[in-house]
């Protein structure tokens, strides 16, 4: 059987009740990474460093809230048949916020992007800050912030693909790995592996797009509709709950993001700026 084996056991260490995780590490250090790479370019955009950092704190916990609301309606008969008991972040009962440093399980991506955009665009009018501007400056950020969090995936299994028999597969064989147990021990497509791929090239392709864009608001737009392309493409190789039309979640949302994305990037585009007054 052809594969790349991940033997590798999810959980760094037990500390009585706690679980620190590969993949809650990789989340920490994806949040950090994000950052320190938005307060750089923020500066040069007239953003102030402080107000980055104070940002900072309103994405991780609207991107938290949203990924987990997403989760909890993805997967919602499993949820609602114990409300309380499966609502916390991680199983066996740790409270919330233990779970939101030490393990960061059960979240979704398209719902951290939405949590922290809603976030983002409060945060934009509290502090007067253009919501347009804002959002461009996040947008290298987030890209590297996620390419390191699909680092923990790989380690943790919750995002695998569908059974393959191409020479890169990934075979899961630590029993406390996150993949499906139909999957387990079988040859799967290394879904976050392609993600880091479409990523680092969207990353490179957006810093060289960035120098042609004179209004705000385009570069994250085109963000939105790259990565939007990505998920529903590569979802083929993934097994999830098919919604309608024999598509995905993900492919779903992507689909709805994709044309908010491009409507909205006509509109920036035809929109008149208005001119300074002298």
């Amino acid at each position: 059987m052809n594969g790349i084996i991940i033997s590798i056991d999810p959980v760094i260490v037990h500390l009585g009740q706690l679980e620190l995780r590969w993949y809650g590490l990789a989340i920490m250090m994806a949040v950090v990474a994000g950052i320190l790479i938005t307060a750089h370019r923020g500066k040069k955009r007239g953003i102030a460093t402080e107000d980055i950092y104070s940002l900072a704190l309103w994405l991780v916990l609207g991107g938290i809230i949203g990924a987990r609301l997403f989760h909890v309606i993805e997967y919602w008969g499993y949820y609602i048949s114990d409300l309380l008991q499966r609502w916390p972040f991680q199983q066996g009962g740790l409270p919330i916020w233990g779970a939101l440093v030490w393990q960061f399980q059960g979240l979704a991506i398209w719902g951290a992007l939405v949590g922290g955009g809603v976030a983002a665009l409060a945060f934009a009018r509290l502090k007067h800050i253009p919501a347009g501007r804002l959002f461009d400056v996040m947008v290298p950020g987030l890209l590297v912030a996620q390419m390191i969090g699909r680092l923990g995936c790989i380690v943790n299994g919750d995002a695998a693909g569908g059974v393959t028999s191409l020479p890169w597969a990934f075979i899961y064989t630590h029993p406390d790995a996150f993949i499906p147990a139909s999957l387990f021990g079988q040859p799967t497509h290394p879904y976050p592996v392609y993600e880091i791929i479409w990523n680092g090239l969207a990353l490179l392709f957006i810093l060289r797009l960035g120098r042609n864009f004179k209004k705000d608001g385009l570069l994250f737009l085109s963000y939105l509709s790259l990565y939007a392309l990505a998920r529903f493409f590569l979802t083929f190789v993934r097994q999830e709950k098919i919604w309608f039309w024999g598509l995905q979640e993900a492919q779903v949302v992507a689909l709805l993001v994709l044309l908010f994305s491009l409507v909205a990037m006509i509109y920036i585009s035809r929109r008149r700026v208005p001119e300074e007054v002298a």
